[in-house]
């Protein structure tokens, strides 16, 4: 067994993107990384880009057999020291109005954003529990706003954060911390063509009935989402930097948004505490998004 300066960490979802570029950082800091990825091409690819700590994991989180096999292999590796931290970052973004998707999608959506979730802090908190470690789940600012036309995503996200808050209920006797980061759109070019390609392959597969309904406000919609993931939105720097504080901070906190202009996110959650439920949804969010985006 070998003893890191920082501990050891799992991080899932790592193949692109933020769950990437979070392992390699965390790496680079001292950090001993179990990088979860879904194919050898993926695994070769992180090690070659780190030039740290890092072992690529294969560990699809849909998949009972491989979240077993990563956790024997980690918890063999690291022995009675434990693990530090286990970031849950896999996702998966299932987009279209909630009538037209189907119902198989609908199942995968949860499956990987919220069984995968649970599967995986499962397998792997008897090692956290061992070095009064931490959880740290990805959500997103959907996960206390909801969206239109990504209502499977905020759906599943809403659960992280109630799965989240239980957790942290449960294990305090542990001395285990538990905590979300909330990030906006984070440019990642890879999730932009993921994106994009998904919101037309749903608009293809509408019936004209349903594109009369959904079709201008939809792609107006995505479009919009697709320009955050490519152009407009948060670097992955600035999130991979809080995840960092999260795990380092000795005192973390249960929620940690990141946006672009915090001030505006904090005031949108000041009025949904306090304005009526309806009110706030039908006629101050809604009502703004609708107009901010020229959606009928």
């Amino acid at each position: 067994m070998v003893q890191s300066k920082k501990g050891a960490v799992v991080i899932t979802g790592t193949s692109t993107g933020l769950g990437r570029a979070t392992a390699l950082k965390l790496a680079e800091q001292g950090y001993r990384v179990f990088a979860g990825v879904r194919t050898e091409k993926d695994a070769e690819s992180l090690k070659q880009a780190a030039s740290a700590d890092l072992t690529p994991i294969i560990m699809d989180i849909t998949k009972a057999d491989q979240i077993q096999s990563a956790s024997e292999f980690v918890s063999l590796a690291v022995g009675d020291e434990g693990l530090v931290g286990l970031i849950n970052n896999a996702v998966a973004a299932v987009d279209g109005p909630l009538e037209c998707v189907a119902i198989d999608e609908v199942r995968w959506q949860f499956e990987v954003n919220v069984i995968g979730q649970i599967a995986v802090t499962q397998a792997f908190l008897p090692m956290i529990r061992k070095a009064k470690g931490r959880i740290i789940n990805i959500s997103a600012i959907c996960g206390r706003l909801a969206l239109p036309y990504r209502g499977l995503l905020s759906a599943s996200k809403f659960a992280l954060e109630a799965i989240t808050d239980s957790l942290r209920m449960e294990l305090r006797s542990s001395g285990i911390e538990v905590l979300s980061i909330l990030p906006g759109a984070i440019v990642t070019p890879e999730q932009a063509d993921k994106v994009e390609a998904g919101y037309q392959k749903t608009l293809a597969n509408m019936s004209p009935e349903a594109k009369a309904i959904y079709g201008k406000n939809y792609r107006i919609y995505m479009q919009r989402a697709v320009e955050g993931n490519r152009n407009t939105g948060l670097s992955v720097e600035k999130v991979t930097n809080v995840i960092l504080e999260a795990m380092e901070t000795p005192k973390p906190k249960r929620q940690y948004f990141v946006a672009e202009s915090p001030w505006q996110l904090k005031l949108k959650a000041l009025y949904k505490r306090l304005l009526p439920h309806q009110y706030f949804y039908d006629t101050f969010y809604f009502d703004n998004l609708r107009k901010a985006l020229g959606l009928d």
